[in-house]
């Protein structure tokens, strides 16, 4: 599993957004703050790709956030964004759905959620998976 130091500026983003440096990087290196809701999930999908426990729990809203969060030895692979339902600058909520597929073991998986973002002193912050409605 790659560390933030390991992964290279020129090298794609884990989450499928562009070259890292200028895509999750600013963010997991605590420069800026993603200024979407979408741009927040993508950087969170990275800190699972990248085990950054830290920025994870940063990024957590404070009345859902654990007091710890222990990260597996998945190996997230690829982010496919399925919808976003608001979550611009300008927003107070969005919703991104996605599908986040792993391996680990020799095994396959993936992970479909769609998760709800707000804005918490003016930045973006993760809440909580949205329930199923379908």
């Amino acid at each position: 599993m790659a560390s933030m130091t390991d992964l290279p500026g020129a090298a794609d983003c884990p989450c499928g957004g562009g070259r890292y440096a200028d895509c999750c990087a600013p963010h997991l290196r605590r420069e800026t703050w993603p200024a979407t809701a979408e741009a927040l999930m993508r950087s969170r999908y990275t800190a699972f790709a990248l085990a950054d426990a830290e920025y994870l729990l940063r990024t957590w809203h404070p009345r859902t956030r654990p007091d710890t969060l222990e990260l597996d030895d998945r190996r997230w692979e690829r982010l496919e964004i399925l919808d976003r339902v608001d979550g611009a600058e300008d927003d107070l909520m969005g919703i991104v759905g996605f599908v986040a597929h792993w391996s680990a073991d020799g095994r396959r998986g993936s992970v479909t959620e769609r998760s709800a973002f707000v804005r918490r002193g003016g930045r973006w912050v993760y809440l909580a998976e949205t329930p199923d409605t379908e």
